[in-house]
């Protein structure tokens, strides 16, 4: 089967091509924005990747076009109006996946606001420890396994990242509700995408169409600390629940003790395991326990999977250090929701302590926050940094107002090279500068280091 993708270089579409080349299937793609680490996964593979959407493509004649959600009609996509007119066959990514990978294997769904591509990778690296010769389709690339997708032993489970956004400009219905997973982790869940959801009521009601989707035998792994998490089970769960996160003892739950870097895990006030390894933050603790449960599911035991995740490596973009110059050291995260930048912000203080400056560098880039939706939160998300430098570009909404409750400590650049400028100005040795973006930020990391180093002279 020859497959054309349409939105080859978005993390979903991207890692749906590796797994296509990987079955062996000719696929080509195309898309209007490439940057790494997906461009590259998939130049490696030696798939053939088309700029634009020019409607000459149509001559390629594939048996099928896989549409990305980012297609819309119009004028902007030639090539879907050429599609259309000529009567070619197309799908959607999570439709193919559905159809051609998942079906007939035990898949493990890991849906949520925040954290899912860290658990999944989590729970297919935890599988993989286990024998069980997982595959996985990450929006990421797992550092354990150097690639974001891979089929995995014909019959054995399949570990995915269940997205909430919708599937195509056609099939306006959540990526996730194509999965049919007999495993579901509900991470956790806030408002978010507000270029397709009205409130945060509309996303729940697109999580409790993902529970009835899990059968009577299947388990959903619930984030016991979200309210939002249970008004979805009380629409109804026809499946076992499995809790974690709670902060003392509840019968059947999994809970920490100790420090997010090491901490036992407990099922009531009995010891199943014990995590000791280099990520940081509260947040990945919870993703740990998410993952120890749902991996429980299909055998793995609680102490074999915690012992996995001692050697757990995370993925790229994630606190990943870029590098050091002039005694700065420069982060790279994928940080975009205000409660994944504090998050993160709040992980990177607890490791390096309150005497060292951290300078918190970021765009609003998502769909979310270029609306201006959740651009309130933004002081709260950042008031654990030292300095905060907002790239304002392309914003219809005030940044500098609204980030003005943080005084001095925020600035306001309007394009990428003013943005490097300032924090270069900023920055002293010893500083720690964390990059956050969901885009590939205008390289902005290896100009900052390639900066730095110049004004030292190369130290």
């Amino acid at each position: 089967m020859h497959l054309h993708i349409l939105g080859i270089c978005g993390t979903f579409m991207g890692g749906l091509a590796a797994l296509a080349r990987e079955a062996g299937h000719t696929v080509t793609g195309c898309d209007a924005n490439v940057y790494p680490p997906m461009s590259d996964q998939l130049r490696a593979l030696g798939i053939e990747l088309i700029e634009g959407y020019g409607a000459e493509q149509l001559a390629l004649k594939p048996d099928v076009f896989v549409i990305g959600n980012v297609v819309t009609r119009g004028e902007r996509f030639p090539l879907m109006e050429a599609i259309l007119n000529a009567g070619a066959a197309y799908t959607s990514g999570p439709q193919w996946l559905a159809e051609h990978v998942l079906h007939g294997r035990h898949v493990l769904a890991v849906a949520g606001t925040h954290g899912k591509t860290t658990t999944t990778s989590m729970l297919a690296w935890v599988l993989d420890q286990a024998g069980l010769q997982p595959g996985f389709l990450v929006g990421g690339v797992p550092q354990n396994f150097g690639v974001s997708a891979r089929l995995g032993a014909s019959g054995a489970p399949f570990v995915i990242e269940a997205d909430e956004y919708d599937t195509a400009f056609f099939d306006k219905r959540s990526k996730f509700v194509h999965y049919r997973p007999r495993t579901a982790i509900l991470n956790n869940l806030e408002f978010d995408h507000a270029d397709i959801f009205a409130d945060l009521a509309a996303i729940e009601t697109q999580f409790h169409h993902l529970v009835r989707t899990v059968p009577a035998q299947g388990r959903v792994v619930v984030n016991l600390r979200e309210e939002a998490l249970a008004r979805v089970l009380q629409r109804g769960c026809w499946s076992e629940v499995v809790h974690f996160g709670a902060r003392k003892e509840v019968p059947g739950a999994l809970r920490a003790r100790g420090e997010p870097h090491a901490f036992d895990v407990l099922r009531g006030s009995l010891k199943v395991g014990r995590v000791e390894w280099a990520l940081l933050g509260e947040h990945n603790q919870l993703n740990a326990l998410a993952t120890l449960a749902a991996a429980e599911h299909v055998g793995v035991a609680p102490d074999r999977a915690a012992a996995a995740l001692n050697r757990f490596a995370n993925v790229r973009r994630r606190l990943e250090l870029r590098g050091e110059a002039g005694g700065v050291k420069v982060y790279d995260d994928f940080a975009h929701h205000p409660t994944a930048i504090r998050t993160t912000v709040e992980g990177l203080r607890r490791k390096i302590g309150p005497a060292e400056r951290l300078l918190a560098v970021f765009e609003p880039r998502s769909n979310t926050m270029k609306l201006g939706t959740m651009k309130a939160q933004l002081p709260w998300a950042l008031e654990g940094t030292d300095l905060s430098f907002c790239h304002s570009g392309g914003l219809d909404w005030d940044a500098r107002q609204v980030l003005a409750p943080l005084g001095q400590r925020a600035q306001v650049c309007a394009n990428i090279d003013a943005t490097v400028q300032a924090v270069v100005r900023a920055a002293r040795p010893g500083d720690h500068v964390l990059c956050m973006s969901n885009g590939g930020f205008g390289g902005i990391h290896a100009q900052l280091l390639t900066a730095l180093s110049a004004r030292t002279g190369g130290g």
